[in-house]
């Protein structure tokens, strides 16, 4: 079953994760297979391309983020790791300076992309992790997120506005 998509930058490629541990991508005009892209060990949740159009990330249930890269899709080129859970969302931001993951609950993952993701801010979300989103101007990452409080689900969210120093943040 397919899980997500995502359409490169050029809109020329098509990159497809779903309930196979192989990724796939695909000419966007024709549905040509380009490369199967192995190394996951489970079903994929989520994927998103670099605005630079050469790197994308794909997200998975073995609680990694792969990182790829066009010039060579034999292999992963980097492989981010999870806490406690699936990658269920990634967003680059519109500069392709900062790579975020969220895992299902309890903590999203902000990278630099230009550290070759080494650096890593990590934001301990207590809860359940809706989605993620960067702001056009990447000045912010938003946190989306939902609370049971018995009668009825919550919609909450977190604004982090300061992405160098995670720390400073509120909640919308």
């Amino acid at each position: 079953m397919l899980q997500h998509t995502s359409l490169s930058p050029d809109g020329k490629l098509l990159l497809i994760v779903g309930d196979n541990p192989d990724s796939m991508l695909v000419d966007s005009q024709n549905g040509k297979n380009i490369a199967p892209l192995s190394g996951h060990l489970d079903f994929s949740f989520a994927s998103s391309w670099n605005p630079d159009g050469v790197t994308f990330a794909t997200g998975n249930q073995d609680k990694t983020c792969r990182i790829w890269d066009m010039r060579n899709l034999s292999k992963s080129v980097a492989v981010l790791k999870g806490n406690l859970g699936a990658i269920r969302s990634i967003r680059y931001s519109s500069d392709g300076k900062y790579m975020a993951i969220a895992e299902p609950a309890d903590f999203v993952h902000v990278y630099d992309v230009n550290s070759g993701y080494e650096k890593e801010q990590e934001i301990d979300f207590f809860g359940e992790i809706s989605g993620i989103s960067f702001s056009p101007d990447t000045e912010s990452l938003f946190i989306g997120g939902l609370e049971d409080d018995g009668a009825k689900e919550v919609e909450t969210g977190v604004c982090v506005t300061d992405l160098e120093d995670a720390e400073y943040h509120h909640s919308i």
